[in-house]
């Protein structure tokens, strides 16, 4: 691939191994939550993934959130083998420099990292989505001790990591979206948890902010 001119021979190296990093990390997390869940499900024997009726709010959610989950993991597999896609990308030079990238690569990780560390805890009680069935009991102990949503702030700093590693049009769309679909979803689960648990919920929001 030819560089444009004004990259330095260190960032040049830096953006051929965010292209392969990118490339392996979402194809990893692509594969990840599939065995997870798969491996989930037979195990508990019960249904995990609830977006909610047709056409409904978080059905809406959870349909723009794997859109665009699929969109990245593409883009960035295909992106590895043919690295002119970036012309189409709208990749914004002002911020393609090694600071950026390093700072994005490592958000991405971390939050990556710290969302699968909430995932694990909650162990066979996770669930993607509002449950119509659950929980039985008000998780807020571990990490919801300090975050009434862990897990979406760990996608939440994976998104803007990602949005830095890469930055453009592309991943700012993906970054406004993602943001503003985590947050609808999570007005949406709160709302049914403050029905299901009324006054205990409303004593925990008082205890425990919403992010951090």
């Amino acid at each position: 691939m030819n560089q444009p001119i004004f990259y330095s021979e260190s960032t040049s190296e830096l953006v051929e191994f965010t292209r392969l990093y990118l490339a392996v990390f979402y194809s990893f997390v692509a594969a990840f939550y599939t065995v997870r869940i798969v491996v989930l499900k037979r195990r508990i024997k019960r249904e995990l993934v609830f977006p909610g009726s047709r056409f409904c709010a978080t059905w809406w959610n959870h349909l723009s959130f794997r859109i665009f989950r699929a969109t990245i993991w593409m883009v960035c597999v295909v992106r590895f083998f043919f690295p002119t896609i970036d012309d189409y990308l709208g990749v914004i030079a002002d911020l393609h420099n090694d600071y950026a990238m390093l700072a994005g690569l490592i958000l991405l990780t971390s939050g990556f990292v710290f969302t699968i560390a909430v995932h694990l805890s909650l162990g066979s009680e996770w669930r993607s989505g509002i449950d119509p069935n659950g929980p039985n009991v008000l998780i807020s102990n571990g990490f919801y001790s300090y975050s009434r949503n862990p897990m979406f702030f760990g996608v939440a700093v994976s998104q803007l990591g990602f949005f830095l590693a890469l930055p453009s049009i592309f991943s700012l769309v993906c970054l406004i979206v993602g943001l503003f679909t985590l947050h609808r979803q999570t007005l949406a689960e709160e709302q049914y948890l403050s029905a299901r648990f009324r006054g205990e919920y409303h004593s925990y929001t008082l205890k425990v902010r919403r992010w951090i």
